[in-house]
């Protein structure tokens, strides 16, 4: 553990960005397997919903700064895909 009051202070702020992070991740991740529900049980107006909502996680991690936007688009382009297999 730091000594350094500033270090403390950075320390607090660090551990709430990391919890806040994970969650965004977890929910991002929540997103892309509702969509992969959806289309395995062959619910395509779930799966349009679940597709549109996963988009924007996606986007928005590209914004944040969690993933390379390479990587985002190959998984929204794979989800679409699978949704247009319904």
């Amino acid at each position: 553990m730091a000594n350094i009051k500033q270090q403390m202070k950075r320390n607090l702020t660090n551990e709430k960005r990391r919890i806040a992070n994970a969650s965004f991740k977890s929910g991002l991740k929540s997103a892309i397997k509702d969509v992969e529900v959806s289309v395995e049980t062959n619910d395509k107006e779930a799966a349009v919903k679940a597709l549109s909502f996963a988009t924007k996680k996606l986007d928005k991690a590209v914004t944040k700064g969690f993933y390379h936007k390479n990587y985002v688009a190959r998984q929204k382009s794979r989800l679409a895909k699978l949704v247009n297999t319904i």
